[in-house]
């Protein structure tokens, strides 16, 4: 979990610098940095969707995803959890949805959860104890945390709690899970991830639309399960 622990604390250290600077950097120059994180996670979606060797795997994944999503209502207990959490700390409450809080909280939570250094580099990292790739993942999401913090605020250093759970979470039991995943069930996960970066830029970052992707995220999960499904009865060979 070195890795993991690493990057949390990038986050942390970025945040600040964010929180520090944010009253003394230019609107513009925030919505800038904003948009240029926006168009960024928008090409590395597509990147990471372009991994795919069956789309129909991916969209079938995404359709079962959203439906588990929608009724757990995976969105709304993480917006609730960035609401308990501002609570407590100013003691204020906003609607949801409302709050610059949760906006960051939700946004940078998903941002930094979402993708293949966070999943990969989780898997190395708990099976070798090499945690090159989520240094480098360290690197990125500081910079990113600069920027959203001074837009969002202090929201955004608290999204590091549900990324120790998931990422050390993912290192724990790396050692488990991974003789079970193939290379086509990574491709297939990494591309559905993509996805999701695509929706969580185009909705929660550049806001051009409303696009619960919180209660996306069992699709990274049905993704290698509907590959391994497929794959034994015949329907894809490996």
């Amino acid at each position: 979990m070195v890795g993991t622990l690493v990057n949390v604390g990038a986050i942390l250290a970025g945040s600040l610098l964010g929180l520090l600077l944010g009253a003394k950097i230019p609107e513009r120059i925030r919505q800038t940095v904003l948009y240029t994180m926006g168009f960024f996670t928008l090409a590395l979606g597509i990147q990471m969707f372009l991994k795919t060797t069956n789309a129909i795997v991916v969209l079938a994944s995404l359709i079962i995803g959203v439906l588990l999503g929608e009724w757990w209502r995976i969105e709304e207990s993480i917006e609730n959890l960035g609401g308990w959490l501002e609570l407590r700390l100013t003691g204020k409450n906003h609607e949801q949805g409302q709050s610059r809080f949760v906006q960051g909280f939700l946004t940078t939570a998903l941002l930094y959860c979402v993708g293949p250094l966070a999943i990969l580099g989780a898997i190395q990292d708990g099976l070798t104890g090499d945690y090159s790739i989520l240094a480098a993942k360290s690197i990125l999401d500081g910079f990113a945390s600069i920027a959203f913090s001074s837009t969002f605020g202090v929201g955004v250093p608290f999204s590091s709690v549900p990324l120790l759970i998931y990422q050390g979470g993912i290192s724990l039991i790396a050692a488990q899970l991974q003789p079970m995943v193939t290379p086509l069930m990574m491709a297939e996960m990494t591309a559905t991830g993509g996805v999701l970066l695509i929706g969580l830029s185009i909705g929660s970052i550049l806001k051009l639309c409303t696009v619960r992707v919180g209660n996306l995220l069992p699709a990274l999960i049905v993704a290698p399960l509907l590959v391994a499904l497929l794959t034994g009865v015949g329907w894809i060979i490996p």
